[in-house]
């Protein structure tokens, strides 16, 4: 028998606590052991759970106890996750997590913890809920030079988007429907300015070029500003509007990353997912694109791979999963405005042809695009060649400088 205990019996955390209970013959089955929820730790009471009596409050219950082999850490945000997990990895406990912050925050220094200690430090569901991608990134596609990883990897902005693409639902109230259905939190921030893809990106780009990437590191931008107006000349364009989260390596051996809306051609594996699903693609010199595809979040999908990794680390007591990357003790992220890219952007001007000859001197040549019902003064362009971002921005002050309203400015996704 191995005895796991389990920090946070949240949503995630009661979803680990319950396939841990009611799959013990499968995991049996697994490594032939059966593993063992001893403790689980939480604030709360749960008087109602058939598991009461292994709840604490005191996490020197779980720190002190030998017969505690892997520790599993639903809790969230950094405190006090970050000093639980530090303490357990130093005491050569294992630790399995869904924190996705604390990963990208601190995943540098928790990995080496674990090296320094013989224990295994394992989070496959920080990124992608249930749906498996970092060990496939780390087993399966080493053989590989990882060109690009690029996906959505955020299921509540992606259901966002999807009811405005599909349903014609403005941003507002397509945002106010996923905070109804639970897809969405009372502050929405972190997802709908992309902080949550962002720290997702910063770790699959960690794992698969072996430097550390800090989320304030990343330009990110989120889908406040999209509209239906941008939806619609995306469709006109033959694409959609996703929110990406993107990382390349350059010759240097910088990395090209960031987070932002974009427009995705149809022809895109990327383009048809939708809803709460997340979908993220992994270019690989030897096997090409590489789509992974499922629910990025929820009870049940996320608790699956956190008892995988679990059941990872108990077949693993006395030796380690290689499973790392090196703190960043340099600057590793190129600066997003050296990153080339098209653009749409959509404009307002009192002579639209005029505005249209303006943004080729600025930018070089551009296709118009149409949508029905356009305002006379409107001005909606892709451009033709990918230019550096700064250049972009410098383009559109210009043109707000000349009495053009800039309304939208949105990547093209080379996906």
């Amino acid at each position: 028998m191995i005895s796991v205990a389990l920090m946070g019996h949240g949503v995630v955390g009661s979803g680990v606590a319950e396939i841990l209970t009611t799959h013990k013959q499968k995991l049996f089955a697994s490594i032939g052991e059966e593993i063992y929820l001893k403790r689980i730790l939480d604030l709360r009471e749960f008087p109602e759970s058939p598991l009461a009596d292994r709840f604490t409050k005191d996490f020197d219950q779980i720190i002190s106890d030998r017969d505690i082999r892997v520790v599993i850490e639903t809790m969230g945000g950094i405190n006090p996750a970050y000093d639980f997990t530090k303490r357990c990895l130093k005491e050569g406990k294992s630790v399995v997590t869904s924190n996705k912050e604390l990963v990208a925050r601190h995943g540098a220094e928790l990995l080496q913890l674990a090296k320094d200690n013989n224990a295994n430090y394992l989070f496959e569901a920080s990124v992608g809920g249930g749906i498996p991608i970092l060990r496939p990134i780390n087993q399966c596609l080493v053989a590989n030079m990882v060109d690009e990883i690029a996906g959505i990897l955020n299921g509540t902005t992606n259901f966002i988007l999807t009811k405005m693409i599909n349903e014609n639902m403005p941003f507002d109230d397509a945002l106010s429907l996923a905070q109804q259905l639970g897809y969405a939190e009372r502050n929405p921030e972190a997802d709908v300015e992309g902080h949550d893809a962002c720290r997702k990106i910063c770790i699959l780009a960690s794992l698969a070029y072996g430097k550390h990437v800090y989320p304030d590191n990343v330009h990110t931008e989120g889908i406040t500003k999209i509209t239906l107006e941008d939806v619609e000349y995306a469709a006109s364009w033959g694409g959609v509007i996703k929110l990406i989260g993107s990382c390349k390596l350059l010759e240097d051996g910088m990395m090209d990353i960031v987070v932002a809306p974009m427009f995705v051609p149809c022809t895109s594996q990327l383009a048809n997912i939708n809803d709460v699903f997340n979908g993220i693609m992994v270019r690989g010199d030897c096997t090409g694109d590489v789509v992974f595809y499922g629910k990025g979040a929820g009870k049940l999908p996320t608790a699956s791979a956190v008892v995988a990794d679990t059941v990872d680390c108990c077949k693993h007591l006395k030796s380690r999963k290689y499973l790392f990357w090196a703190d960043s003790t340099e600057e590793c992220v190129a600066d997003y405005k050296l990153s080339k890219t098209q653009v749409y952007l959509r404009l307002l001007a009192d002579n639209t042809e005029d505005a249209y000859n303006k943004v080729q001197e600025k930018l070089g040549s551009v296709t118009k695009l149409s949508k029905a019902d356009a305002p006379a003064n409107e001005l909606a362009v892709v451009t033709d060649k990918a230019l550096p971002y700064g250049e972009i921005l410098d383009a559109v002050d210009s043109l707000t400088q000349d009495g053009i309203k800039v309304l939208s400015n949105i990547r093209i996704g080379n996906l």
